[in-house]
């Protein structure tokens, strides 16, 4: 499964121009479930085509528009278009139909 860093100044032109699905996962370097994500996920069998990660530390703007209040806070984004939170333990079976059920809801612009 790709990977992409993200950044305060290139969230939204990756988002945007990346076809498919990415979950976005803001992350902190003091959060464990965040280290256990980044080191687990990528090995997960999700309905996606990338992982987008983002350090919340170092990148607060990025984080105040996404509304970031917890670690990790993950989010789908289709083909630059926004599909909300998503809200789910960190196991395969729970974030692939968080994943789904987002993809159903209606699209919107990106934060």
């Amino acid at each position: 499964m790709n990977s992409l860093e993200l950044t305060d100044f290139d969230i939204d032109h990756q988002l945007l121009e990346q076809p498919g699905v990415s979950l976005v996962i803001f992350t902190g370097a003091g959060c464990a479930s965040c280290r256990w994500a980044r080191r687990e996920l990528p090995g997960f069998e999700l309905p996606i085509d990338r992982l987008c990660w983002i350090d919340a530390g170092d990148n607060g703007g990025a984080a105040q528009r996404y509304q970031v209040f917890h670690l990790p806070a993950m989010f789908v984004v289709r083909d630059g278009q926004f599909h909300g939170p998503l809200h789910s333990r960190l196991t395969a079976s729970e974030l692939g139909a968080g994943v789904k059920q987002a993809l159903r809801s209606n699209a919107e612009e990106l934060p």
